[in-house]
């Protein structure tokens, strides 16, 4: 039996096109679909051919809560593999957005950052550093 691989991440933001945008911009990825959603809303599908982030916004404004990590079922962070860290760390850096704790760590190396809607991205790399 063929093991199960995660499709999409859905999660709300204030722009999802403006989100979308920066994901193809640091990822490389593509926008799958955008449209219509529930309540008046409308999604955006960012990713590759495989997986992908679905970005939600309502169809009406809503304030954002206290720290997912202290809410049960609240979004932690995302993590994103890549092959060359410091190269999309400088372009996170030229997005405005601030890279924090990185860490090296067996197998990788990670840093994180925080989007304008709190949202915590992990970026991390399996490649191996030349010594």
């Amino acid at each position: 039996m063929k093991s199960a691989m995660l499709e999409h991440v859905n999660f709300t933001v204030r722009d999802p096109i403006k989100t979308a945008n920066r994901m193809c911009d640091l990822f490389g990825w593509h926008i799958r679909w955008q449209g219509p959603a529930i309540d008046g809303g409308m999604s955006v599908h960012v990713g590759s051919n495989d997986s992908y982030l679905a970005l939600y916004t309502p169809g009406k404004s809503v304030d954002a809560k206290s720290s997912s990590y202290r809410t049960i079922g609240g979004l932690n962070h995302v993590g994103i593999v890549v092959d060359d860290l410091e190269a999309v760390e400088k372009k996170v850096v030229a997005a405005g957005l601030e890279p924090h704790s990185h860490a090296d760590y067996e197998p990788g190396r990670r840093f994180y950052f925080h989007d304008e809607d709190r949202i915590e991205f992990e970026v991390v790399s399996y490649a191996k550093v030349p010594a």
